[in-house]
């Protein structure tokens, strides 16, 4: 069924639906209330109950709620939250009407002596807590106010103190978001309910890095998702709810700095919120801006292994292979120098036209400067038919301790511009819009959305060069956690000859166009007296390209050796990998910055469409959705929520193939195109068990899918001859699907905190791996992704969270934060090089020990907080055979902060990142073959925060 015919069966399935709801609109009154706490901020999660209906509802984001269809009367309202005294209010409900109350809760602890346990986070704990208890499916809620507790610079740095979610890092701040055990591209995250773009080429990963954490008010962590929510979800949805228009004037503003210890560079960083409401309530506005520059950079390793060497053994062009114990065949030392600006704005619009009808526009726009210097020393050892038996020397053990090499310099740099100052300039932007409503119709409640997304990535005029020495013997290092090639004098620039300049431009975007409309009405099936049903479609159609162009640059004059050109040296001591590794001498940035590539009397263009055409695609997908779900009481205690969500997935791909001649030289291009089609139906089931007030257990049945990346989709091929490596498309994948069970159990404690554990599994069809095999033609490793058969995660979490109020004294005034996830992945079909079956394995991207844990002191005027988190090691992307695995090193991050109140609306703070100077690291085959190890110091920061209310 084509999407088209499929949308349009399903609005008129639902206009049939309202008639009778409309038609019975009159017979009762509703009501619209708002609760805001004692600061006049707005209470998420409350519980509101009319006792005597047997009706009850929770608040949203924004402290809103709503009942429908309240016969005519007299009723008595109470609201219930922890940490805050009950509230009850009567109201009078006329039919065919809609009362509305504004109500505001005031906090126990405000009656009491010790007012400091509302300073220092309580009431974000409050909000959060309160809203993940009375959701009906298994959630993780942190709030804004909690999120300034900890030093995250970025929302992907708040969200890694979640339960079941690890993030990887890029250039020190965490980027790809695993959620319980789950690779980034299999997760779910969106901004107020739209799909994010991805703005990176290849994948559907959600730069987190992207978006500042002081743009978000509230982090919504699903993990098992209902009906009502997009099923592209394996491992979870993760939600980011922007700052809603305030109930009264606000104004709050942060200016800081910091320095970076790696680089001894300045940190700049500030933001503002400014939001108000009309003196008729109808009209709310909320503005806020963040700006942080950040001039840093990292150190960094990288190792290519092998545990064969060729040679020639006299026999011609026939070189033979001897087996050596495991050795680095390429070490490569890089010098990052960077510097990121990211900056974000926001603005948020609210009018409410009556009671029964309310309208919002919100807007966010992310735009990151990464300006990046990447100086790289490169030795590979030289191997192969020109090698003789004396070139080499493997000793009596298998160690392979004598050996020729190629010594390389090169660059990663950009263009003399104002904007990319001789660097390598990567531009990603992401911006939403979107429109949406809220209204009562009768007894019936709608709501809808529309909005407009974008991401990009954009790196202009890339610039590099490759300067290279004659071959010369070496001896092996013999630490393999610090993998080196040791050598005696170092080169000299007269050393190095010229090998070529390249230029590469490339453009990633991504479009969404998103839409959704729900209906929600009160249904009774089981004469409890309370239910809904609630059913809607929802449409989103979006575009992905990836462009690249790619030349070399050839001198006609003037230019033999890196002597010839402008020096710049790294040589200290203080490498954090090691003071064993010396970067040394390179061409500087500045010189190849400068060069005129455009003057055809200096250069020679040489196009490279071998090396970039593969890169290039489009892919156009469309997904309708529609679902239907009742959420019912089946007793006191016990209520199910149950539906089926259905979506239809079309896919449009073009690629190109890249075709090379017998010498591997590029040889044409053919214009690929490939159309893909599925539908998906995924009932879910959720159970939720209310022990007592602050007791609940949930059980879950879920189902959820997750597509293919796009570059996986597209009919290409592409050869990177640098690395010897062949990727390929496959536009016959299918998506991955997983049936999803959870059993949790949570206690709530009335001085706010938490105690939780639970267990969940999942069975997943058609994972996606890469397949690596060697390539007939040319020799090199061609990869190419496939569907796998079973992969299963089983695995528990449990967490801690509580103000220790029973402690004599200061110790009171302590809160303590943990939690910790234990995973058990294994993937099924997977084959080797040679095609036989690996067995099980771990599957890809799966933490086996996720932990976090903090603990903080709020005073009257001082609080502070040291905060750890770790995950363990895990396979990160299979190889050929098991020796070349990659896998992604254990990590531990120490964090602290502290902040001191110099009156209620003047702060000042300072933050210590990265205490442990956490490198990243990657290992091949076991832990101590070193892939990648990138140190970057310690980040301390420090300034004011205002806030008027």
């Amino acid at each position: 069924m084509k999407p088209e015919i499929y949308l349009k069966l399903l609005f008129t399935t639902l206009l049939v639906a309202l008639l009778p709801a409309r038609a019975e609109a009159q017979q009762a009154g509703n009501i619209q209330g708002v609760i805001t706490d004692d600061t006049g901020l707005y209470v998420p999660g409350a519980t509101v109950l009319i006792k005597d209906l047997d009706k009850g509802t929770v608040t949203n984001f924004d402290g809103e709620f709503t009942f429908v269809d309240v016969a005519e009367g007299t009723h008595t309202i109470s609201v219930h939250y922890l940490g805050y005294a009950t509230l009850t209010r009567e109201v009078n409900i006329t039919a065919g009407e809609t009362a509305t109350l504004d109500l505001s809760l005031t906090s126990q602890n405000t009656q009491l002596d010790e007012v400091v346990l509302t300073g220092y986070g309580f009431g974000s704990q409050a909000k959060a807590l309160n809203t993940q208890k009375n959701r009906q499916n298994i959630t993780n809620i942190i709030s804004a106010d909690q999120l300034g507790k900890f030093p995250d610079a970025n929302i992907g740095d708040a969200v890694k103190r979640v339960p079941g979610i690890t993030m990887q890092v890029d250039q020190g701040e965490a980027r790809d978001i695993v959620v319980r055990g789950l690779a980034p591209q299999l997760n779910s995250v969106t901004l107020n309910g739209s799909r994010i773009p991805s703005a990176e080429g290849e994948n559907r990963n959600v730069q987190m890095d992207l978006i500042p954490s002081d743009m978000i008010q509230t982090i919504e962590v699903s993990k098992a998702v209902t009906p009502d929510m997009d099923a592209d979800a394996l491992g979870g949805s993760v939600n980011l709810i922007t700052r809603s228009a305030p109930g009264s004037f606000r104004l709050s503003a942060t200016a800081g700095s910091g320095i970076n210890t790696i680089t001894n560079k300045r940190i700049l960083n500030g933001s503002f919120l400014l939001g108000d409401r009309s003196k008729n309530k109808k009209f709310g506005w909320m503005v806020s801006a963040s700006i942080n520059d950040n001039d840093f950079g990292s150190d960094n390793v990288e190792a290519e292994w092998s545990n064969e060497f060729e040679y020639n053994n006299g026999d011609g062009d026939n070189p033979e292979s001897v087996e050596v114990n495991p050795y680095a065949s390429q070490v490569e030392i890089r010098k990052y120098l960077v510097q990121r600006v990211r900056r974000s704005i926001s603005a948020n619009f609210e009018y409410n036209f009556n009671a029964d009808n309310t309208v919002y526009f919100k807007s966010m726009y992310n735009w990151r400067d990464d300006r990046e210097n990447r100086y790289a020393a490169a030795t590979e050892i030289l191997d192969g038919e020109d090698i003789g038996p004396g070139d080499f020397e493997v000793d009596a053990s298998g160690n392979l301790i004598r050996f020729p090499v190629e010594s390389e310099r090169s660059l990663k740099g950009g263009v003399d511009t104002k904007r990319a100052k001789n660097r390598r300039l990567e531009e990603q932007r992401m911006q939403n819009y979107s429109l949406g409503g809220e209204h009562l119709l009768g007894k019936v409640k709608m709501d809808w959305m529309a909005s407009y997304a974008k991401a990009q990535e954009k790196k202009p005029q890339e610039r590099g060069y490759d300067f290279v020495s004659e071959a010369y013997t070496i001896t092996n290092g013999t630490d393999t956690r610090k993998p080196i090639h040791l050598a005696g004098t170092p080169l000299s620039p007269e050393e190095y000859e010229f090998d070529g300049f390249e230029e590469e431009n490339s453009l990633a975007e991504e479009e969404d166009v998103n839409a959704f409309v729900n209906f929600q009405l009160p249904a009774d099936f089981f004469g409890n007296g309370d239910g809904i049903v609630k059913f809607g479609v929802r449409g989103r159609f979006k575009n992905k390209s990836n462009q690249l162009d790619a030349a070399a640059y050839s001198p006609l004059s003037g230019l033999e050796t890196m002597a010839d050109t402008d020096i710049i040296s790294y040589n200290d001591d203080d490498f954090l990998a090691g003071s064993q590794y010396i970067p040394g001498s390179f061409t500087s940035a500045a010189y190849v910055g400068g060069l005129d590539f455009s003057d055809e009397s200096l250069f020679e263009k040489e196009d490279l469409p071998g090396d970039y055409l593969g890169e290039n695609f489009e892919v156009r997908e469309n997904v309708v959705a529609g679902y239907v779900m009742a959420n019912q009481k089946l007793g006191d205690r016990l209520s199910v929520l149950a539906g089926v969500r259905v979506e239809s997935t079309w896919s449009e791909s073009k690629g190109n193939e890249v075709i090379l001649d017998e010498e591997g030289e590029f040889a044409g291009s053919n214009r690929l195109t490939d159309e893909n089609s599925y539908t998906n139906i995924l009932p879910g089931l959720h159970f939720k068990y209310n022990v007592n007030s602050n007791t609940v257990l949930r059980l879950a049945w879920t189902n959820t899918l997750s597509r293919p990346n796009y570059i996986d989709l597209a009919p290409y091929e592409r050869i990177v001859r640098e690395d010897e490596e062949i990727h390929l498309g496959n536009p016959e994948l299918e998506p991955t699907t997983s049936m999803n069970f959870d059993l949790m159990a949570e206690h709530y404690f009335q001085s706010v905190g938490i105690l939780s554990g639970g267990v969940f599994y999942k069975d997943l069809k058609d994972f996606i791996y890469l397949f690596v095999t060697e390539d007939e033609a040319t020799g090199y490793d061609r990869f190419q992704p496939f569907n796998g058969d079973n992969a299963s995660i089983f695995g528990f979490e449990a967490a801690f969270q509580r103000q220790l109020d029973f402690l004599p004294g200061f110790a009171r005034n302590l809160n303590l934060y943990l939690n910790y996830t234990y995973l058990d992945a294994n993937a099924r079909g997977v084959t080797n090089e040679d095609g036989d079956e690996r067995g099980d394995l771990d599957l890809p991207g799966s933490a086996p020990h996720m932990f976090n844990a903090s603990l903080s002191y709020a005073g009257k005027k001082f609080g502070a907080r040291i905060s750890a988190n770790y995950s363990g090691d895990y396979l990160s992307e299979l190889g050929g055979e098991s020796f070349e695995d990659r896998y992604y090193d254990k990590q531990f991050f120490l964090d602290f902060n502290m902040s001191f109140a110099i009156n209620k609306n003047l702060r000042i703070y300072a933050d210590v990142n990265n205490i442990t100077n956490q490198p990243l690291r990657f290992y091949q085959g076991m832990k101590n073959r070193t892939m990648q190890m990138e140190y970057y110091g310690r980040r301390i920061t420090f300034g004011v925060k205002y806030d008027l209310f």
